[in-house]
């Protein structure tokens, strides 16, 4: 099995005041939002934010977290790998670990698998892919399909939605909006 260095990108956190942590997060770090949308729990909302032009977020904001204060404020821990290889062997490892719950999405411009560590944080190992779409986007992801299978059918669904970019010329955006 080869070795897998995984290196954090980004963090999600859940929120009380999205547009108060909206406002903190350009205001005081710089960041600018990249995407909002609908999150997976009804009625949640997500914000994508990034102050580096190659990243297309290093934070997520999740509105939802509640105000009891008894709750996490960690959404995920994203952690980015080089290959699809790379990506089967985090699975391999998360499931010879014990981990039940794990799953596989593409995201149009990233290949994720998710899964908690054994204390029940959301963990996330990704690799980007070299298209953009708009998120938040999950469309179902086979890992045990070949490479070019999945290089594939991802392009065909990201070509498909009218946000389509490169992600190059995604991220030649980004830069110019940073700079």
């Amino acid at each position: 099995m080869m070795a897998t260095r995984a290196k954090l990108t980004h963090m999600g956190l859940y929120v009380r005041d999205l547009d108060r942590m909206v406002a903190f997060y350009t205001d005081v770090l710089g960041l600018i939002v990249t995407d909002r949308g609908p999150g997976r729990a009804p009625g949640s909302e997500l914000v994508f934010m990034t102050a580096a032009p190659d990243c297309h977020h290093q934070v997520v904001l999740a509105s939802g977290r509640s105000d009891t204060g008894d709750d996490t404020p960690i959404n995920q821990i994203s952690f980015t790998v080089r290959s699809l290889d790379e990506l089967r062997a985090v699975r391999a490892q998360a499931l010879a670990h014990g981990v039940t719950d794990l799953r596989q999405t593409s995201h149009g411009n990233a290949w994720s698998i998710y899964f908690r560590d054994p204390e029940g944080n959301t963990l996330e190992a990704y690799l980007d892919t070299p298209f953009h779409v708009p998120q938040p986007r999950g469309d179902a992801l086979d890992l045990d399909q070949p490479d070019t299978a999945i290089l594939a059918a991802t392009e065909a669904a990201c070509r498909a939605d009218p946000g389509f970019r490169p992600r190059a010329e995604y991220m030649r955006q980004i830069a110019a909006r940073l700079a």
